[in-house]
C-alpha cells in the first residue's frame, strides 16, 4: 500500500497562517477577504486555481507577479510561524507502508514547510506538487501521477486528506481516503461533516493513531 498525505493541514499546521496571508494580500489588492473567507473559498486548491476563481469575482484583476508575491509572503510565514501536526512524527514512524506527500503548493514550499517543522527526512525526497500536472485538485490529476511516480495503482493507495476538494481528488482517482480534523483550522463543528459529504471513507482527528486505524480497516 501506498499512503499519499497532503501536506499543508496534514502534516503541518499551516492552514490558518496560509489564509491569513491569502486573506491580507487578497484584500491589499481590491478583493476585500478575511482570513475565514479564505479557509472557506480557497483551502486545499493550488494558487493557480486560487487566482483563476479571484479573476472571475467582481473587482480588479490579480496582478502578473501575484503568485511570486503570494510565495514570497507565505514562505516567510511559515518559516516563522509553522509547526508540525501534533502526532504526526509517531504516525510516520508507526507505518510500515511506502509513504509520499502530494500537495497543492509548489515544490519548494513542500521542501521548506517539512525542513521547518523536521519531517522531511520521512519522505526521502518523495514530493509531488499541483505544478507538476496539468490540473489541481479536486481534479484527480495530482494524486494518480503521485501513485504511477511511486509504482502503486490507484486501488493500493490511501490519501490522508484535510480538505473537501483534496477528498474530491482522491475519490474521483479511485482511491481511499481518511479525512483529518486535527489541525487548527479544522475545529468548527460542521467542518468533519463537509470531508464527510465529499466521499471520505473515514474521520480521524488524530494523527498518532493513523497506523493503528489502517491496521484495523485494511
Amino acid at each position: 500500500m501506498l499512503v499519499i498525505f497532503d501536506c499543508d493541514g496534514v502534516l503541518v499546521d499551516s492552514e490558518m497562517i496560509a489564509n491569513q496571508v491569502a486573506a491580507d494580500l487578497l484584500t491589499e489588492l481590491g478583493h476585500p477577504t478575511t482570513r475565514d473567507q479564505s479557509r472557506q473559498r480557497y483551502i486545499g486548491i493550488s494558487t493557480a486555481s486560487l487566482i483563476k476563481r479571484v479573476n472571475e469575482e467582481p473587482g480588479p484583476l490579480l496582478p502578473d507577479n501575484f503568485e511570486t508575491l503570494f510565495h514570497d509572503r507565505m514562505i516567510d510565514a511559515l518559516s516563522a510561524e509553522l509547526k508540525a501536526i501534533p502526532g504526526i512524527e509517531a504516525a510516520l514512524e508507526g507505518l510500515s507502508f511506502s509513504i509520499c506527500v502530494a500537495s497543492s503548493g509548489t515544490p519548494d514550499k513542500i521542501r521548506n514547510s517539512l525542513r521547518v517543522t523536521k519531517l522531511a527526512d520521512h519522505f526521502q525526497g518523495d514530493i509531488f506538487s499541483a505544478t507538476q500536472v496539468a490540473n489541481g485538485k479536486p481534479a484527480p490529476d495530482l494524486f494518480l501521477f503521485a501513485a504511477k511516480s511511486m509504482g502503486f495503482e490507484a486501488h493500493d493507495c490511501l490519501v490522508i486528506e484535510d480538505s473537501i476538494a483534496g477528498i474530491a481528488a482522491a475519490k474521483s482517482a479511485g482511491m481511499q481516503t481518511y479525512g483529518f480534523v486535527g489541525g487548527s483550522h479544522a475545529q468548527s463543528p460542521d467542518y468533519a461533516e463537509g470531508l464527510r459529504q465529499a466521499g471520505a471513507d473515514l474521520i480521524f482527528e488524530e494523527m498518532s493513531v493513523l497506523p493503528e486505524l489502517i491496521t484495523q480497516n485494511s
